[in-house]
């Protein structure tokens, strides 16, 4: 079960185990501002893997401290079913591919 403070988990989706780990901390860019948290996505025994990018908190467009997005099952598992809807296929071979979630985690 993921939750909060871990950098990794699992989450079942639809009868399928997904492992997930945390990639990159939200970080300043001078050319695009504040780009969110990462997480990685890999379905168990498949080979391609999804980036799941989340936006950037808002207390640090704010200018408040920094801290990561709270992170468990629901959000995860609703970035993997987007992932899924806008044509990851983690059995395939290739790239990962890059998905943008939105704040509620689609």
């Amino acid at each position: 079960m993921s939750n909060s403070r871990s950098n990794t988990g699992a989450v079942d989706v639809d009868g399928l185990t997904y492992d997930w780990r945390f990639q990159r901390e939200p970080q300043w860019s001078d050319d695009e501002g504040w780009k969110g948290m990462v997480i990685s996505l890999l379905q168990r025994d498949a080979q391609r893997e999804a980036l799941l990018e989340f936006p950037a908190p808002k207390r640090l467009l704010k200018g408040l401290p920094r801290g990561r997005l709270q992170l468990d099952d629901a959000t995860v598992s609703r970035g993997v079913r987007a992932a899924l809807a806008a044509g990851w296929e983690p059995m395939s071979r290739g790239r990962p591919m890059v998905f943008t979630v939105d704040a509620e985690g689609n």
